[in-house]
C-alpha cells in the first residue's frame, strides 16, 4: 500500500524531502544543546533499564517535581524486577499513593512478573520485546529501548509532538494518530544512530523547558530556532494545534469523614474501573444538606458527639471532575456498618492507600486527630 506523503500528514505547504531535511539538522544542535542544558534528574544518574522503566511509567501524566521523591523512596523500597514482581499489592499500592492513575503500577507490577518468567529477571534488549509487555505502549518502548540499551527507534510524546509542530510549522492536530505515526516515521529515518537515547531526551527536556506547553516558547535559547519554521515565520504561538477538549462530566459528592480514638471509617473501591481496589472515604451522591447528613450518618448506626461541614474540594480526572462537600463526624466510638471499615491511624498512614482525590479530607481527618490527644 502506498505510504501518503508526510507534508499531506502534516499538512504543509513544503516538498516532502524538505521535511526530511529539516529534521535531520535538528540532532546536531540539539543534542550539544542537551548535554550542555540538562536537568540534573535521580533517574539520569544511573540509566540502567529497571530505573529508566520504573522513571518513565512514573512521569506519564506526572510533573517532574512531583515524580522525584517518589521514584527514590520506590526504588529503595523495590531496588529490581523481582523486589517488585514479588510485592504484596498493599505494599505497590502505598508506594504509588498520591502519584494517581494506579493502573500504571499494576501493569508495573504485571510486567515485572512477565520479565521473570520470560526473560530471567531481566528487561530484554529489543524493542519489540518490549512492546509486547504490560503497560509498554510506543512511547514506553521505545524511551526503554533508546536510553537504556541504545536502539534507535523514537519516543514519541507531546513534547516531541510539540517541537516538532513548531518546527515545521505544521497545523494540523497533534492529537490525531495520523500526524503521531508520521512524526515516528520522520524521526525513524533521521535520529542518529550513534546516541539514540540522548536524542530523545533531548526532544523531551526541549518541549519540558524552552518549546513548554503553557505560555509563549523561549525561542531565543532554543538550539533550533534556527530552523524553526514558526519561529522564522514570526508566529510560533500558534502551534500546535489541537482539537478541542470534550468537556469534563461534573460529578457531586458529599464525603463522610468518620473519626473516633481508635482510627477513620474507610471502605474499598470495587476491584474494576476508576481508583480499582484503593480505599476510600465512604461518600453519597450530591450535595447533601445538614439534614440529609445526618439522616446517613443514623442508617449506618453512626451518631457523632461533634458534626463540622468540611470545605469543598475537586478533582479532576481526564474525562470528569468530582465537586466534593465534607462533613466531619467526630465519635468516641466506631462500629463500622456492613461495607465500612474502621483502620487505625497508624493504618491509614502506612498501609491502606487513598487516593489523592481525596487528599483534602485525609488531610482534615489528620488534622481533626488532635482532638483526641
Amino acid at each position: 500500500m502506498t505510504r501518503k506523503p508526510l507534508n499531506e500528514i502534516l499538512n504543509l505547504p513544503i516538498p516532502e524531502e524538505e521535511i526530511f531535511r529539516i529534521a535531520a539538522a535538528v540532532p546536531e544542535p540539539l543534542i550539544s544543546w542537551y548535554r550542555q542544558n540538562a536537568r540534573d534528574l535521580p533517574w539520569r544518574e544511573n540509566p540502567e533499564p529497571y530505573q529508566v522503566w520504573v522513571s518513565e511509567i512514573m512521569l506519564q501524566q506526572t510533573r517532574v517535581e512531583a515524580v522525584k521523591p517518589y521514584y527514590r523512596r520506590f526504588l529503595e523500597a523495590l531496588p529490581d524486577v523481582a523486589a517488585l514482581a514479588d510485592a504484596p499489592e498493599e505494599q505497590l499500592m502505598k508506594l504509588w499513593e498520591g502519584l494517581g492513575y494506579y493502573s500504571r503500577a499494576r501493569n508495573l507490577q504485571k510486567a515485572a512478573r512477565q520479565i521473570m518468567e520470560r526473560h530471567g529477571g531481566k528487561l530484554p534488549p529489543s524493542y519489540e520485546l518490549l512492546l509486547d509487555l504490560a503497560g509498554f505502549g510506543e512511547y514506553t518502548a521505545g524511551a526503554v529501548a533508546s536510553i537504556a540499551f541504545g536502539i534507535p527507534v523514537p519516543a514519541v510524546d507531546g513534547n516531541v509532538l510539540r517541537v516538532f509542530s513548531r518546527v515545521l510549522a505544521s497545523d494540523s492536530d497533534i492529537m490525531a494518530p495520523a500526524v503521531r505515526k508520521g512524526c515516528r516515521s520522520l524521526l525513524l529515518e533521521t535520529m542518529p544512530q550513534s546516541c539514540p537515547g540522548d536524542y530523545n531526551q533531548a526532544l523531551i527536556e526541549l518541549g519540558a523547558t524552552l518549546c513548554a506547553p503553557n505560555g509563549p516558547p523561549n525561542c531565543m535559547a532554543c538550539p533550533l530556532s534556527h530552523l524553526c519554521r514558526a519561529y522564522l515565520n514570526g508566529n510560533p504561538s500558534a502551534f500546535p494545534v489541537k482539537a478541542p477538549k470534550k468537556e469534563r462530566r461534573a460529578e457531586e459528592k458529599t464525603i463522610f469523614v468518620v473519626i473516633s480514638p481508635e482510627g477513620v471509617l474507610l471502605r474499598q473501591r470495587p476491584n474494576e474501573g476508576l481508583l480499582a481496589g484503593l480505599w476510600e472515604f465512604p461518600w453519597e451522591e450530591g450535595h447533601l444538606s445538614k439534614e440529609e447528613t445526618g439522616k446517613t450518618l443514623g442508617e449506618w448506626g453512626i451518631v457523632p458527639k461533634k458534626r463540622h461541614t468540611l470545605r469543598p474540594a475537586k478533582h479532576i480526572f481526564t474525562h470528569m471532575e468530582w465537586r466534593m462537600a465534607g462533613v466531619l463526624a467526630v465519635c468516641e466510638k466506631i462500629l463500622p456498618p456492613e461495607g465500612l471499615r474502621l483502620v487505625t491511624w497508624e493504618e491509614m498512614e502506612t498501609v491502606y492507600t487513598v487516593p489523592s482525590a481525596f487528599s483534602a479530607f485525609q488531610k482534615a481527618a489528620l488534622a481533626a486527630r488532635e482532638e483526641f490527644a
